[in-house]
């Protein structure tokens, strides 16, 4: 009895971080670039009773073993980069990626940290920073006396300095891919850190080393779907009452023991 009360406990645990990392992609389900999490699970130790093919009673070779499980538990948590809607804003400064890479900026440490929320700005300087100042990097700056700046699919940057002037190429917008994007580490703030799992980043050219395209004036939105959400947390809440009607019969055969036992 105790056994399953411990087993039942470590399935209640699961399913309550499942809750927990449902409950944050639903959060997040109107933040730019978000990518959901999705978690895996995994059987814990077994204790071993009879190896598969020992000697019976009878002398005879055990066909089977007897193992007994121990319950489950949190094997990871992946980000699903799946692409997500590309939508319109008409803001000229917003960029989406159609497709694989990211973007990368530049903190105030020095450290590089890399995104898929395309929604830049100007600040004193005329750079193109995020929303907490984050510089792109490479840096794309915008001369002040451009009337339009226009961004390619491939990244190139072309402005406009009169109303009877051709665009003209200024600078170019970089992508950066890794070789295992699930590698990366979340750090907040719409923001991921390399790490030895992800690989190192490699800088290329929008459309180019199998990176996507970008899009002016556009956003992409989180790729997570309410709906599969709300069927999950449904499937975990049954889950968890599962194993709780577990702990509790469990309780109730150990109460009877003890009883038998005064």
């Amino acid at each position: 009895m105790i056994r399953a009360l411990m087993t039942a406990a470590s399935g209640m645990k699961v399913q309550q971080m499942q809750v927990d990392t449902i409950a944050n992609n639903i959060a997040n389900v109107n933040t730019t670039g978000f990518k959901k999490n999705e978690l895996s699970f995994r059987e814990m130790l077994y204790e071993t009773i009879r190896d598969p093919g020992a000697p019976t009673s009878a002398q005879q070779m055990a066909p089977t073993g007897l193992q007994v499980g121990s319950g489950s538990e949190v094997a990871g948590s992946v980000k699903m980069f799946r692409q997500g809607e590309i939508a319109p804003t008409g803001n000229k400064l917003d960029m989406a990626i159609t497709g694989a890479g990211f973007f990368r900026v530049r903190l105030g440490n020095g450290e590089f940290r890399y995104t898929r929320d395309g929604s830049f700005r100007q600040d004193g300087s005329n750079n193109l920073v995020t929303a907490d100042g984050y510089p792109l990097d490479p840096p794309v700056n915008v001369p002040p006396d451009a009337i339009e700046m226009i961004i390619g699919e491939d990244g190139t940057v072309s402005v406009v300095r009169s109303e009877s002037g051709l665009p003209e190429i200024v600078t170019n917008v970089s992508l950066w891919r890794f070789p295992n994007p699930a590698g990366l580490k979340a750090q907040g703030s719409n923001l991921y850190s390399d790490t030895a799992s992800s690989g190192q980043p490699a800088q290329a050219t929008p459309g180019q080393d199998g990176t996507g395209l970008i899009k002016q004036g556009y956003l992409e939105r989180s790729n997570v779907q309410v709906v599969d959400e709300l069927v999950g947390l449904i499937l975990a809440q049954r889950n968890y009452e599962i194993n709780s009607r577990a702990i509790k019969v469990s309780d109730e055969m150990l109460q009877q023991v003890n009883q038998m036992i005064r």
